[in-house]
């Protein structure tokens, strides 16, 4: 087969869309020697993403790019969704695919050959704050008609398959489901001196839960602050470290959680302490942690605590288990699917519950050894090869 794929997210490798492109195609280049592909992205992206792609010898051939010069610069929208529903279908035409893959819940109404969507997730539709833009709830519409077209829908977990079928309208046999996997840099380290720096750069002591994946409501970290802060008295010397920042000042998307914290009595340190560490403050605030950071965060942490109402998948608790760290989640969505019997599951608005289990997994160096030894186990059942040969049957008109 000749292979298309929508390459729009490449150079944005921090976002879960970018990611996850980036992570396929370096897993099928892994597998997949007997298919062609082409990768189409606009002119200006890609640039860092491509470049690990090209490293991994799935393009062998100049990229693909599409010429939308005749749209301004100042409507990424606009050219978001020309690229989207005129740009990448003419490629495809022109290049002859037999079949295109858009990584990321968008695909053309006019279809230039057999498609492939992946819908991570409907928190656009399902999550009212996330809807009250017309412009939003147009493009929904939009890319709702559009995924009913498409040949073969895939999705991160049986829950999300589930959300498809019932609120898409969309037939179970088209939705298949491939998980994803934490890449291989997430394994547990012993390296004393880079866990000791790490804590150091961000102001942390020995013993910290950790917390990463997004400060959006419904990611539920206000109950996270409640819990810590019911139990930080019976926890001495212990910190919370929240990684992450706001992509807008919408309180109804981002709740302020500084206030939230200092509303619970919570010592607050805010960016300002990354480059002045204040090892006195009980809540840490990290803002944005690069790539290379996570690995040694997770590792550091005496605990990890995910407690988001809503995920397509959740990659973060998967990370933290493979790097050996203890796991606790939210009872919610997909995330039972991801985390298994490899961490504790809470319901997510089970504050007391969430603050009792925190407090125990802490205390107990026999519970944290046996959650350690069962999150390895858990994250090892996923893996990105796994997920590159799910995907190609999927491509073929299997699955």
């Amino acid at each position: 087969m000749r292979i298309g794929i929508n390459g729009l997210f490449l150079d944005k490798p921090h976002t879960g869309s970018g990611q996850y492109t980036l992570n396929l195609l370096a897993a099928l280049a892994k597998l997949d020697g007997e298919h062609e592909y082409c990768i189409f992205a606009p002119p200006g992206a890609g640039g860092s993403g491509n470049q690990e792609i090209r490293k991994s010898g799935l393009i062998r051939k100049p990229d693909s790019l599409i010429t939308d010069s005749l749209i301004p610069d100042s409507l990424s929208n606009v050219r978001k969704l020309w690229f989207e529903q005129v740009g990448l279908p003419q490629a495809c035409r022109q290049a002859q695919v037999q079949v295109v893959h858009y990584p990321y819940f968008a695909a053309p109404l006019l279809k230039p050959c057999r498609v492939v969507v992946t819908i991570h997730d409907l928190i656009t539709l399902l999550l009212p704050e996330y809807r009250r833009s017309l412009a939003v709830r147009l493009y929904n519409r939009l890319i709702v008609r559009a995924a009913r077209r498409a040949e073969a829908i895939i999705a991160d977990s049986q829950h999300t398959k589930a959300d498809i079928v019932r609120h898409l309208d969309i037939p179970a046999e088209r939705v298949h489901v491939v998980y994803l996997a934490a890449e291989a840099r997430f394994h547990p380290l012993d390296t004393t001196d880079a866990l000791a720096d790490v804590r150091q750069r961000y102001g942390l002591g020995e013993r910290f839960i950790f917390y990463i994946g997004g400060l959006n409501r419904h990611k539920n970290v206000e109950a996270l602050l409640a819990a810590f802060a019911a139990i930080q008295d019976r926890l001495p010397g212990v910190q919370l470290a929240i990684a992450g920042v706001p992509h807008s000042a919408d309180p109804a998307v981002f709740p302020d959680l500084g206030q939230a914290a200092q509303e619970l009595g919570l010592p607050v340190s805010d960016l300002t302490g990354l480059w002045r560490p204040v090892r006195s403050a009980v809540v840490r605030f990290l803002g944005f942690v690069p790539e290379e950071d996570k690995p040694l965060l997770y590792n550091a942490a005496a605990l990890f605590v995910f407690p988001s109402r809503y995920e397509g998948f959740g990659l973060p608790p998967l990370e933290a288990m493979a790097c050996g760290t203890p796991v606790i989640a939210a009872r919610a969505a997909s995330l039972p699917e991801v985390v298994g019997d490899g961490g504790l599951l809470i319901a997510p608005d089970d504050v007391a519950g969430l603050a009792q289990a925190m407090l125990a997994v802490l205390g107990d160096p026999v519970r944290q050894a046996e959650l350690r030894a069962r999150g390895l186990a858990q994250a090892a059942r996923f893996s990105w090869a796994q997920t590159a040969q799910e995907t190609l049957a999927v491509y073929g008109g299997g699955g």
